[in-house]
């Protein structure tokens, strides 16, 4: 039952996929290896379910310590691994951490195993070999063959409900496997308890609770068979129970319709007839078991796959819409539209098709005036292009995360705003506190239906926390000393840009109090300057400067996921100021010139598991969001020809349209929205300003449709690789003076046109 590439494409297109589509130029495979860590399943735009394979089952530990293989499963999926243990219905998408991977289902075949055996002899459990031949990946859709079973598994999705299509070679022999011991980053003790109902011969509900980056989560399901369930039971993989109870009159492994364990896997057994064929939907829901049977009800109330694979195909088709790019050549558009599926899978809907969602003080909240709970914020990635790229193309969907953030700090018990959350929990993963970020861009680019006010509380109440991080420290001595916490120098200048921001939001809402304690507090990136080394440098609560340093050391105190000569650039909200303190234009110019010139020694970043030889160019790291930025200072120093010139390479050199092609983790979308910024020919170097910067796009010509019916049209005159200099910029048909180009120009639409040449220009 060997089913080529072509077969399974042509079942894919029909019906949805025009000769205009942008559909066809998605890759969901890109970023499924190395550092990438997206998934290649499917989901639709910011779904709850995203339904993806998973390929092995490493543990997290490894005798107690930590397993440095299982880094590379972030996402479930690894793309050279040989075998597939089963189709999760939770993921992240380019994280450097994980959780999920809820609700594992396996079909197989022949004798029931519930074990999952090991990936050189896939014939020893219930996992399966199978062939990159025979898998495809397109948005809302994967299809494979599992090989070891001879099953033909396909999936889709709605946005709380994953759809299964599973054809047997044989009609008799079919097992579905229910694996709730599954999960990404798993150890022991990481499933605290999972219970199953068996509702009827064609529905099974139930929950699972576990306990790991998100502290305390619960995930409750409901399942629908299209066929009947013959026969059904569990395998308890929990050490021996001292106590059971009086549960023990009752066998309870053999179709007994209640399971409950912390570490069990379920079997359903089928008799297929002579369609061979097996559909099953699967339901999440953040508040119940009867909220997961609502979701299924009312998303999927037939079994008809392909017409929600079409549904699917056509919300991915409206966020892909949104731009109109014509480019150098197609592996450009496989780039570009597949860096916008990328943004479109997070953050995550979080609350059932009647608005209920689960609060981090365990409440059931109720949105009922429209708005949409989001969850899945990986803020110290995403403030900086993402939530921008929302701003000009998910205003409302922005919006709705904004009064997220505001929901979760209210519902917080340490009453600050999320840092990276998901499944109403804080992991408190990273550093700063940039959700003020996004909402400060959000005031400012008049995001509508936000209390600003409130806003402005819940941001001020987190920067005052005292205990979390350092706050404390820098809030008496101007910076984080780092005998008082340590990574220091990022949190100080994270801290102060963050500042700034709080203080950029007070002025616009007329609370002077507030703006002149954060504009006072955002100039604290000075106090951890050090005029000898021309670094930004750790210091202790003492005042002295720390005495072991090396400027190129990932590695040390102070700092990071970064260096100093990536974190000293680090001061977007003050550009001038930072310029000045370095030395003045000249000496800043050559200085960053360096980076991007002299070459970084594996040493300094080889025991760094989010930096890697893929996305460093020279001693810049653009694999890794801190220096995202960076590029575009060339243009305060008279230097615009070093930032096109650098662009263009990063454009061309860390994005690939190919399984590996992306240079690190793409973080929520991070890397990708930086793509299509630069892409297009301007970056958002400091969210909570006005201004967009300029550099060197990539894009012959590109719409960017704006939900107020706007256009935003963009050209680039005499465009290709020869050309990659601009030589001047016009907006509407004026010239533009500087390199700054406003949202105020922009929002409204326009048109946006680069004059391209290939001799380098100091000046637009």
């Amino acid at each position: 039952m060997r089913l080529s590439l072509l077969t399974l494409g042509i079942i894919l297109f029909a019906g949805f996929v025009s000769a205009q589509s942008k559909l066809k130029y998605v890759n969901p495979l890109i970023g499924t290896s190395k550092m990438g860590h997206t998934f290649p399943g499917a989901t639709v735009p910011f779904g709850s379910v995203q339904l993806s394979p998973d390929t092995d089952t490493l543990s997290y530990a490894v005798d107690g310590k930590y397993n440095p293989d299982v880094y590379k499963y972030c996402a479930g999926y690894q793309y050279e691994d040989p075998t597939i243990v089963g189709f999760s219905h939770t993921h992240f998408s380019g994280t450097g951490h994980s959780d999920l991977g809820d609700i594992s289902i396996m079909p197989t075949s022949g004798k029931l195993q519930l074990n999952p055996g090991i990936a050189s002899k896939p014939e020893s459990g219930f996992r399966s070999a199978y062939n990159h031949e025979n898998e495809m990946a397109r948005p809302n859709y994967y299809s494979v063959v599992l090989d070891d079973h001879q099953i033909k598994a396909e999936l889709t999705t709605t946005t709380r409900v994953g759809i299964h299509r599973y054809t047997f070679e044989k009609e008799d022999s079919a097992h579905i496997i229910l694996d709730l011991i599954a999960g990404i980053y798993n150890y022991d003790g990481k499933n605290v308890n999972t219970y199953v109902r068996v509702v009827d011969e064609y529905h099974v509900v139930g929950f699972r609770q576990t306990t790991g980056w998100a502290k305390n989560r619960t995930v409750y399901f409901a399942i629908e068979f299209s066929k009947p369930i013959k026969s059904y039971g569990y395998n308890d993989f929990q050490s021996k129970k001292v106590y059971q109870g009086f549960w023990r009159k009752f066998n309870l492994k053999d179709n007994f319709p209640e399971m409950s364990a912390a570490q069990f896997r379920a079997f359903f057994d089928f008799d297929l007839g002579p369609s061979r064929q097996l559909l099953l939907k699967v339901a999440l829901s953040p508040v119940s078991m009867e909220g997961a049977v609502e979701n299924m009800e009312h998303e999927t109330p037939d079994w008809n796959f392909d017409g929600y694979l079409r549904a699917g195909g056509m919300l991915w088709e409206k966020e892909l819409d949104k731009f109109d790019v014509q480019m150098l050549d197609e592996a450009d558009l496989t780039n570009f539209y597949t860096a916008v599926y990328h943004t479109c899978l997070g953050p995550t809907i979080y609350q059932d098709w009647s608005g209920q969602y689960r609060g981090l003080d365990f409440s059931n909240e109720n949105n009922k005036n429209g708005d949409v709970n989001y969850t899945t914020f990986s803020l110290w990635d995403t403030y900086r292009a993402l939530h921008p790229l929302f701003n000009l193309v998910q205003r409302k969907r922005n919006a709705d995360m904004v009064n997220s953030m505001i929901a979760h700090q209210k519902q917080s018990a340490e009453k600050m705003l999320p840092m990276w959350s998901h499944y109403a929990n804080e992991n408190w993963c990273m550093i700063g506190y940039h959700s003020v970020s996004v909402i400060s861009d959000a005031y400012n680019k008049g995001l509508q239906g936000i209390d600003y006010d409130k806003a402005l509380d819940a941001c001020v109440q987190t920067a005052r926390t005292r205990y979390f991080e350092g706050i404390g420290s820098y809030m008496d001595l101007g910076y984080v000393a780092e005998d008082k916490s340590g990574s220091s120098v990022s949190k100080t200048l994270e801290y102060a840009y963050d500042d700034w921001c709080i203080a950029q939001l007070a002025l616009g809402l007329k609370r002077m109090d507030i703006y002149e304690e954060f504009s006072k507090r955002s100039a604290n990136y000075r106090h951890v300057f050090d005029p000898a080394s021309g670094f930004m440098r750790a210091r202790l609560s003492s005042g002295k400067f720390i005495e072991k340093f090396d400027a190129l050391e990932t590695h040390q105190a102070g700092y990071i996921e970064g260096n100093a000569w990536n974190y000293s650039l680090y001061v977007p909200h003050q550009v001038d100021s930072m310029i000045a303190l370095m030395g003045g234009k000249k000496r800043f110019a050559s200085h960053l010139d360096s980076l991007f010139t002299m070459q970084l020694a594996d040493k300094y970043f080889e025991h760094t598991e989010d930096i890697t030889r893929e996305g460093i160019m020279g001693s810049y790291v653009h694999g890794n969001e801190p220096s995202h930025h960076v590029i575009y200072l060339f243009d305060w120093v008279g230097r615009p020809d070093l930032a096109q010139k650098y662009i263009r390479q990063v454009l061309r050199t860390k994005y690939v349209a190919k399984i590996d092609g992306l240079s690190g983790n793409d973080d929520c979308g991070q890397m990708s929205a930086w793509y299509i910024f630069s892409s297009l020919g301007f970056y958002p170097v400091c969210p909570g300003s006005d201004d967009y910067i300029l550099g060197s796009p990539l894009v012959q010509n590109a719409k960017i449709h704006l939900e107020n019916g706007g256009v935003i049209e963009i050209s680039a005159k005499n465009q290709s690789e020869k050309n990659p200099y601009v030589k001047a910029v016009y907006f509407n048909g004026i010239k533009l003076k500087d390199f700054k180009l406003s949202y105020q120009r922009l929002k409204n639409g326009g048109k946006l046109v680069f004059e391209m040449t290939n001799k380098p220009a100091k000046t637009f």
